[in-house]
């Protein structure tokens, strides 16, 4: 298959996808909520230790193992593991983070689309904060609602997956890309006009330590993953697009330096209007949905503002969506030797079917003791699933794997492949093997309740 491997047009169709990837619903829906609900200052500076120290890594690592081998996650590990074919295991990990994080993506995707036709319809007028927040509690309460627009949602990023890796992927991640940074530096902009902007600032960047556990570095690890879309495949296959003549660490620098970015812009945008009218930043999953529908009520041409808002949300799922999909369809057509058609529509089958328990999440219709049985719905318990396990698990033994087993002359080779730095290599080299497995390993340790590091603290603390 490498001898016909479609690859990107350019390296900034490549940066646009990758960048599309990671600024995507990850940012936009997972990270305000989550810094809402560790606290904020310390859980940024976190994340931020996170994304230097393991994520980007890690970044490189897998961009060169797609590059080097031109395969998905499953197929560069069995070539670069000939003699230990358990390797492809980890491949595995990430092609099952991607399906599982899509199958639920697609729900909260749907309730954007919603989001745009209730726009249309100025669901907001006259409404209060409490009321434009039941309103979404109402949708999610209202399954067949979202399974619809969770079937569409999927069968739209079906169709632009299907057009392969130029006329689908890159073509559509450049155009939705830039329009999502030109809306949220316009909304970025009027947030600076609130009044609880100097508030949301504060919450955001001043370090709290009685807001901040160690266990709420598990959390920034998970949404470094998560941001960086590494762990889930996608940028081993996104690698395998890549042409020789790109330097891998400088265009993961820009991706990386883009994410932080925008995380910070998304900060900036969501928060002052948290302040400003009296929401909780804590709010969780629906932080989104709650808040700037009713931002928009307050502005002039607010159908113009909030329908527009909305699409481009749509546009996001869309630049998250489209990754995971190819992600698994790319292993399948690899390993199974099926056309892409084949295997784009049968994983977009499978998604529909797997997602249906999350489209019922909020109802009492499917499962209605799960709740009270696993501590969290459906939706939510698959979203914690991905996040604190199967993404950081995988991650942990595929730095082991690059920095341990893999030949070490690829690696180099790879790393210094259009005049990358040999300082840079040694520093990458002593991070993939040393720190990355070292910090991933104590945040599972944490996790698994093995050793409860925030109570060692709090006790030395105490003394």
């Amino acid at each position: 298959m490498s001898a016909v491997r479609e690859h990107w047009s350019s390296k900034v169709g490549f940066v646009f996808a990758a960048i599309g990837s990671a600024v995507g619903l990850g940012l936009l829906w997972k990270f305000p909520y989550t810094i809402g609900q560790n606290g904020g200052g310390l859980f940024l500076l976190a994340y931020f230790v996170c994304l230097f120290v393991v994520g980007i890594p890690i970044l490189v690592g897998e961009l060169i193992l797609g590059r080097h081998t031109q395969r998905a996650s499953v197929g560069a590990f069995d070539v670069l593991s000939p003699e230990n074919k358990s390797w492809k295991a980890i491949g595995w990990f990430g092609a099952i983070a991607s399906f599982l994080i899509q199958s639920f993506y697609s729900v909260i995707a749907g309730w954007g689309l919603s989001y745009v036709l209730m726009s249309l319809n100025g669901f907001y007028k006259g409404l209060s904060k409490e009321e434009v927040s039941l309103v979404f509690d109402q949708l999610q309460g209202s399954g067949y609602i979202s399974l619809l627009w969770h079937f569409v949602f999927t069968g739209i990023v079906v169709l632009i997956v299907l057009a392969g890796v130029r006329k689908g992927i890159e073509y559509w991640a450049k155009f939705m890309t830039k329009a999502l940074l030109i809306v949220l530096v316009g909304l970025f902009i009027y947030g600076l006009t609130l009044k609880g902007f100097n508030e949301a600032a504060h919450f955001i960047f001043y370090p709290d330590p009685s807001k901040f556990k160690l266990s709420s570095a598990i959390e920034a690890l998970g949404l470094a993953f998560w941001t960086l879309s590494i762990g889930q495949g996608i940028m081993i296959i996104y690698g395998s697009y890549m042409k020789k003549g790109d330097s891998i660490p400088r265009l993961a620098g820009v991706i990386a330096f883009s994410v932080i970015v925008v995380a910070i812009l998304i900060a900036l945008t969501i928060f002052p209007i948290v302040f400003t009218f009296g929401f909780k930043p804590q709010e969780g999953t629906g932080l989104i949905f709650k808040t700037l529908p009713f931002l928009f009520a307050q502005l002039p041409g607010a159908l113009v503002f909030s329908t527009l808002f909305f699409i481009l949300f749509v546009f996001t799922s869309l630049t998250s969506a489209i990754p995971l999909v190819e992600a698994v369809s790319a292993n399948i057509m690899e390993l199974y030797k099926v056309t892409r058609r084949k295997a784009v529509l049968g994983v977009g089958l499978a998604l529909l079917i797997v997602g249906i328990p999350s489209a019922f999440a909020a109802t009492n219709l499917l499962f209605p003791q799960w709740k009270e049985i696993y501590g969290s719905n459906f939706l939510d318990t698959v979203n914690n699933i991905v996040s604190i396990w199967i993404i950081p698990i995988g991650g942990f033994f595929t730095s082991i794997f690059i920095g341990w087993v893999m030949d070490k002359r690829v690696c180099k080779d790879e790393f210094l492949s259009a005049g990358g730095s040999k300082v840079f290599y040694m520093v990458w080299r002593f991070f993939i093997r040393w720190l990355v497995p070292l910090m991933i390993f104590v945040i599972i340790v944490q996790k698994s309740g093995v050793f409860d590091f925030d109570m060692i603290f709090k006790t030395a603390g105490g003394s």
